[in-house]
C-alpha cells in the first residue's frame, strides 16, 4: 500500500510539472497585464513542435556535428526551443495584444483575441504541417531505477527537477532583480509606472519572453516523456493548467506552482482509486470545492480596485 502511495505520489509530480510550467505563463501575463493569455496553451503546442524540429535538425544528417550525442542535442534544444517559442509570445503581443491596449479597449476584447489566437495557431499548424501526428525523437534512453519497490525513470526525474528550477529561477527573477521590481510595479497600477520613466512595453515584453519560454520549456519534456503530437494537444492541458493557476491563486507564482502540483495529484489520485472516466468529473470538483472555501485561491489575495 505504501508503495503504492509513493509511485501515485511521483507519477503526481511529473503530471504536476507540466501544469505548473504553463500556469507560470497565466500567472505572469495575469500578473503584469491582469490578462488571462488563452493562447497559452497553444503557445506550448508550438514550442513541442518547435522542439521537434530542432532536435530532428541536430540529429539529422545537416546537424551542426554529425552523430551529435542524444544528451548534447538535448542541452542545445532547450535554450534554442525556448528563444524561439518566445518569439512567437513576443509576437502576439506585439501585433495582436499592443494594439488594443494602446487603444485603450476593454479586457473583454483583448481574452476574445487571445481565443482567437489560440485557434490561429492550432489551425495554421494544421494548415502548415498536415493532421497526421509527429514522433519525437528519442533524445536520452529511458532509465528505470527501482528504489524499495518504487519505479524511477530518469526521464521523470529530469522533469520534476526542471520544473523545481524554474520556479526557483522565476522567483528570483520576480524578487530579486530590477526588472522584477518594474514587473511589480506594473501589475500595482500599470498608469503610473510610465510617469517614473519605466518603459512598460519593455518589461511586458520581458513577461511574455519569459513566459512563452516557460511554455516552450514544458513542451520540449512533454515531449521527451510522450513523444507524440498533435496541433490540439496544448488544448486540454492549457485550460488545465489556467485553472490550476487559478486554483492556487491567479497572479501568484507560489500558487501557480502549487496549484499545477495539486491539480497532478488530485488527476493522479482519482485514477488510482476510480474509473479513468471519473478523473475530470471528480478533479474539477475538487477544485470547485476549494474554489467555494478560498475565492481568492490558495495563496491568492483579494485586489482592491479604487474608483
Amino acid at each position: 500500500m505504501l508503495q503504492s502511495l509513493l509511485q501515485n505520489l511521483l507519477n503526481a509530480l511529473q503530471w504536476g510539472s507540466f501544469y505548473s510550467l504553463i500556469a507560470l505563463g497565466y500567472c505572469l501575463v495575469y500578473g503584469v497585464l491582469l490578462l488571462i493569455n488563452f493562447a497559452h496553451g497553444d503557445i506550448f503546442m508550438v514550442g513541442a513542435y518547435i522542439a521537434f524540429f530542432v532536435c530532428t535538425f541536430l540529429l539529422g544528417k545537416y546537424g551542426a556535428i554529425p552523430g551529435m550525442p542524444g544528451w548534447l542535442v538535448l542541452t542545445l534544444a532547450v535554450p534554442l526551443t525556448m528563444i524561439l517559442t518566445a518569439v512567437v509570445g513576443v509576437t502576439l503581443e506585439r501585433v495582436a495584444y499592443r494594439p488594443l491596449r494602446r487603444k485603450g479597449v476593454n479586457r473583454l476584447y483583448v481574452v476574445i483575441t487571445a481565443l482567437m489566437c489560440g485557434l490561429i495557431l492550432e489551425n495554421g499548424n494544421l494548415a502548415l504541417l498536415g493532421a497526421s501526428r509527429k514522433s519525437f525523437p528519442t533524445l536520452v534512453p529511458t532509465k528505470v531505477f527501482d528504489v524499495y519497490g518504487v519505479t524511477v525513470t530518469n526521464i521523470k526525474m529530469m522533469v520534476i527537477g526542471v520544473a523545481i528550477l524554474s520556479f526557483l529561477l522565476l522567483h528570483f527573477i520576480v524578487t530579486r532583480t530590477k526588472i522584477g521590481m518594474a514587473m511589480r510595479a506594473i501589475s500595482y497600477d500599470r498608469f503610473a509606472v510610465p510617469l517614473m520613466g519605466i518603459p512598460a512595453d519593455t518589461v511586458i515584453v520581458f513577461t511574455f519572453v519569459l513566459g512563452s519560454g516557460f511554455a516552450g520549456l514544458a513542451g520540449l519534456f512533454f515531449a521527451m516523456t510522450y513523444p507524440v503530437l498533435d496541433p490540439y494537444m496544448g488544448a486540454l492541458i492549457g485550460w488545465k493548467a489556467f485553472i490550476a493557476a487559478v486554483v492556487g491563486g491567479i497572479g501568484s507564482i507560489a500558487g501557480a506552482f502549487a496549484g499545477g502540483f495539486l491539480l497532478g495529484f488530485v488527476e493522479i489520485m482519482v485514477v488510482a482509486f476510480f474509473p479513468s472516466t471519473f478523473r475530470d468529473l471528480i478533479a474539477f470538483s475538487i477544485l470547485l470545492l476549494i474554489l467555494s472555501i478560498r475565492p481568492t485561491g490558495l495563496f491568492g489575495v483579494a485586489r482592491r480596485t479604487k474608483i
